[in-house]
């Protein structure tokens, strides 16, 4: 289970960062940074909060209010379909990234990012792979991001219907493939992933 040994190690106010949607084929990335006062966190953060991916969507859901009021500060930074497609997917979640701690509206001084790849962020950052399930930092931030997110593709999901969006966030399942081919594209769709340059073409065709 995560705890706080890593934010110890590196001292200071330490804000834990992560991601969800870098993988679906539609809907904007979104990064969460989460800073924690490591000596005042509720019981059932320590005994339950975890890596995003291993905790069901109820159980999420459960999380999420729980870690927004405990935090002394939660961040959220999203980057859009436009800026996915005009700058890659790498570089749109850094943008995320950078936007989450922005909105923080507090001074941080280190950064605890998920995964080997440093964002460029105004104060010194450390990766951590696997942070998700290792930092209740940034299981924190990985749980307002994908909570997050899931919301926001289930509200484009009632403006876009079809795409199943409400159930898949935006992933390539099969339900989404099959719309995808038959309603072609949508706005939300990121044209620089193959799948939908290829509706794409096949649609202008």
């Amino acid at each position: 289970m995560p705890d706080f040994s890593h934010e110890i190690a590196l001292g200071g106010v330490v804000a834990g960062l992560d991601e969800a949607g870098r993988g679906p084929l539609a809907g904007p990335v979104v990064a969460a940074a989460v800073v924690f006062d490591q000596t005042r966190l509720p019981a059932r953060l320590f005994a339950e909060l975890n890596d995003s991916k291993r905790l069901s969507a109820k159980k999420r859901e459960e999380m999420f209010p729980l870690v927004r009021d405990a935090a002394l500060c939660v961040g959220i930074g999203r980057a859009e379909v436009e800026e996915i497609d005009r700058v890659n997917i790498l570089r749109a979640t850094f943008l995320a990234m950078g936007r989450a701690v922005a909105a923080l509206g507090m001074p941080i001084d280190r950064a605890l990012v998920d995964g080997n790849q440093k964002p460029p962020l105004p104060c010194p950052t450390h990766c951590l792979v696997g942070g998700d399930g290792l930092s209740l930092s940034v299981a924190a931030a990985s749980v307002i991001a994908k909570v997050t997110r899931d919301r926001l593709m289930v509200a484009l999901a009632q403006q876009f219907p079809g795409y199943g969006w409400e159930r898949n966030a935006g992933y390539g399942t099969r339900e989404h493939m099959r719309a995808l081919d038959a309603l072609g594209p949508s706005p939300h769709h990121r044209r620089s992933f193959a799948p939908v340059q290829l509706a794409f073409d096949i649609k202008s065709s």
